[in-house]
């Protein structure tokens, strides 16, 4: 009985990709997070934080339902995590059992979300204990209400019917971010820093019919223009005969937990996107492919008097564009398939400069400042090539006239007290490559969508809003971050901090050559779903000299290698195809030929022979579309290799 699975296969691959991406920003995350499953209540995933503020070990939480956390009854819990899932609510208020038996007062935020169709809620909690016991000493008496007024790290304030603000703690300084204090702000309007009139409309409403609002988000607008993510409570206060007079709150910051929902979501997009590029480059690299390869052989036999010579190189020319423009969509998704290598970045900088200068322009002037000891970095040299000269375009267009681009590169190290707060940045040694320009700069507002991918400021039909999408792909594939400075009218700096190699034992490698056509005489079975590709590869390898057998499915040359009596140097597929794929493959002709070599070629690897889009070890491979001297080279590197590659 044979059952077809491979759709099981493709969801758990999604599920692995959307898994990496989300254990990234899940488990080492200082906020306590949970991923439930809202049916049962069973705690599906718990990060670190969780493990130590609930007093539980990882593996004791991972058996436990939500329930045993929450001290209201099960069926209220399981009713709010329903009405979670639904969109009904998303924000609420609970007391938690600790390990210890203490009750703490949490506030969870709970977003539904769906793996492999499978609905469940990602919560994160925050402890309000300290909140609440200080809301309740407030009512007590006006003497611990003062210590606390001047001590709690909320912005607990005092206001009239009208807005005027009566009293304000001291932390509002920090919740600011040092635009506000507490004695300007005294006799002032707090709807002066509301971002809208309907957000206090909304606000007033609810306090007029409820009494009171609890923590009702609001973007809080500084004086100089920045904002605030926080959290607002309020209460009416009335006087003796039942008449309101005055209203008290406290607003608490939760930029950082904003933050990081937005990080979430651009996450989920990204994975998305990333899906369908895959998906377009395997199919498009395909056909380019067959674009490039007969626009070779056919360059080869039309003399370059011949105006079809011209017009040959013409259709070249947009197929290499075009290819480059999958190949930039793979990046930012980072599912391009990477050879990483050890490389001197000097010495890959040295060898871009005089096209980097050509790119850029007589009338601006590139400047190179190395560090002479400059520690070695593991990544693919093609990827170095796809940022500078991404980097090196926008800075180009960024000046109007006469400028400077600086490229400069130092080893530096980053501290924990440097890492802590600052996003995706850890602790480490790095090598720091900057290119940094003198052009228009760049606002805030642009500042925030920078990465995003097809976010461009250019004129319709001048970018793509692929360029620094695509160096953000590669930095992060390559475990790497980016710290980006820039004002108006004051240029752009990108710092771009790359990993150290670890070993001292791995030494750079020089990654110039010159572009050669490499024969052969062995005997080479290429198997390829795609017909076009297949006659054209098997053109490009019989114009080598191989002796070549072409087959259309794995099936067929598995078939056909068990009844060849002679030999097999090489086996040439394609990674991803209908009955199996590239692997399998070669794992199944291992049995009948021990000593074959095996050489993978794909538009997109789908991580079938890499994992987050990098290379397993001994592992060769050559990305479609390929020129034939890029094949040949290829070739004799897999046959003359050490051992099976």
């Amino acid at each position: 009985a044979v059952q077809d699975i491979s759709e099981r296969k493709e969801a758990e691959k999604a599920l692995l990709e959307r898994e990496t991406l989300f254990r990234g920003m899940f488990e080492e995350h200082s906020a306590v997070m949970l991923l439930i499953d809202p049916d049962t209540g069973s705690i599906i995933k718990a990060n670190s934080a969780a493990a130590s503020y609930y007093g539980y070990s990882l593996d004791t939480m991972l058996q436990m339902q939500v329930q045993q956390l929450n001290a209201s009854p099960p069926a209220e819990t399981s009713q709010n995590m329903h009405r979670a899932l639904q969109k009904q609510k998303n924000l609420f208020a609970f007391k938690h059992l600790m390990a210890d038996g203490q009750i703490r007062d949490v506030e969870v935020h709970s977003t539904p979300i769906t793996i492999q169709e499978r609905p469940l809620l990602f919560s994160i909690i925050h402890d309000i204990t300290e909140r609440k016991q200080a809301e309740a000493a407030l009512r007590k008496s006006e003497e611990k209400y003062r210590y606390m007024f001047e001590n709690i790290q909320d912005a607990v304030y005092e206001v009239t019917l009208d807005g005027e603000i009566i009293d304000i703690s001291p932390s509002i300084e920090e919740l600011s971010r040092g635009q506000l204090t507490r004695e300007e702000l005294i006799g002032e309007s707090v709807y002066e820093f509301y971002p809208d009139i309907e957000t206090r409309k909304t606000f007033l409403e609810t306090l007029q019919k409820t009494g009171r609002v609890n923590d009702y988000e609001i973007t809080l607008k500084n004086r100089d223009g920045s904002t605030t993510v926080c959290s607002i409570s309020a209460k009416m206060q009335y006087d003796s005969q039942g008449q309101p007079n005055k209203i008290i709150g406290n607003i608490h910051d939760i930029s950082d937990r904003a933050a990081l929902e937005k990080r979430l979501l651009q996450s989920q997009k990204m994975e998305s996107v990333g899906r369908l590029a895959g998906g377009v480059a395997h199919d498009f690299n395909n056909m380019l492919g067959v674009i490039l390869g007969y626009t070779e052989i056919s360059l080869e036999q039309v003399p370059e008097t011949d105006p079809l010579h011209r017009s040959l190189l013409e259709i070249q020319q947009a197929a290499k564009r075009s290819a480059d423009l999958t190949a930039q969509l793979l990046a930012f998704a980072r599912r391009q398939t990477a050879t990483p290598r050890v490389l001197d970045l000097n010495k890959m900088v040295q060898g871009m400069l005089t096209m980097l200068r050509r790119l850029i322009g007589e009338n601006i002037e590139l400047v190179w400042r190395p560090e002479q000891s400059l520690a070695p970095v593991k990544m693919d040299p093609s990827q170095i090539d796809q940022i500078l000269a991404n980097l090196c375009i926008n800075a180009r267009d960024a000046i109007a006239g006469n400028g400077i681009i600086t490229i400069e590169t130092a080893n530096v190290t980053i501290d924990d007290a440097a890492a802590c707060g600052k996003g995706e940045t850890l602790p480490g040694n790095y090598v720091m490559l900057t290119v940094s320009d003198t052009g228009c700069g760049m606002d805030s507002e642009t500042l925030t969508h920078l990465f995003e991918p097809f976010f461009t400021t250019k004129r319709v039909g001048e970018g793509t809003g692929l360029g620094l999408a695509t160096v953000y792909g590669i930095v992060r594939q390559n475990n790497g971050f980016i710290d980006v400075q820039s004002d108006v009218g004051s240029g752009t700096t990108f710092n771009l901090f790359l990993p150290r190699v670890a070993s001292e034992n791995e030494q750079p490698i020089d990654n110039t050559g010159a572009t050669t056509i490499l024969p052969g005489a062995e005997t080479v079975l290429l198997v390829e779903d795609e017909i076009m590709i297949l006659e054209m590869t098997t053109k490009m390898l019989e114009k080598l000299g191989y002796k070549v057998f072409a087959h259309r499915s794995p099936q067929e040359a598995l078939s056909f290698a068990e009844q060849h009596t002679g030999a097999i140097n090489l086996l040439v597929t394609d990674v991803i195809m209908p009955e199996m794929n590239g692997r399998d493959l070669t794992d199944r002709l291992l049995r009948h030929y021990p000593d074959l070599k095996c050489l993978y070629m794909s538009g997109y690897t789908a991580d079938v022979i890499a994992h987050h889009g990098v290379l397993d070890e001994a592992v060769y491979f050559i990305q479609k579309p390929f020129t034939r001297s890029d094949l040949s080279k290829k070739i004799r590197e897999t046959l003359d290799s050490e051992g099976r590659r």
